[in-house]
């Protein structure tokens, strides 16, 4: 598993969550795994904001922010080339058509979940 985890030591990630315990759960689970979180956002605006402001190699997008989707920043990432990773409690098959095949992290998730769905959305 040393690979993986060089893989993964030093992508900087952007993480996108409403619920500030699945952002600390996030954020712990990334460090652990040799990740640096650059930024998190719980709405929307704030969210758009940092996707296009801040360096970053992966976002996780929580599908349902506040009651709004996240598509449209899924959509600006994809066009930029950056990989992304939609956590859901809805599972992987209430993706739109585009989104099908984007690595879904299904709440509640564990850490190997979630290496997994990185690794996904990175190749």
């Amino acid at each position: 598993m040393q690979s993986d985890e060089c893989h993964l030591a030093g992508r900087r990630v952007l993480v996108v969550e409403d619920e500030a315990m699945v952002t600390m759960l996030l954020r712990e689970m990334l460090e652990d795994i040799g990740c640096e979180v650059v930024g998190s956002a719980s709405r929307l605006n704030d969210a758009i904001e940092k996707a296009t402001s801040l360096s970053f190699d992966l976002a996780i997008l929580d599908v349902n922010l506040n009651g709004e989707r996240t598509f449209q920043i899924a959509d600006m990432l994809a066009g930029r080339g950056v990989g992304f990773v939609f956590a859901t409690g809805y599972g992987a098959g209430s993706m739109p058509a585009p989104f099908e095949k984007t690595p879904v992290l299904q709440k509640p998730f564990h850490q190997e979940d979630l290496e997994r769905a990185i690794r996904a959305a990175l190749t």
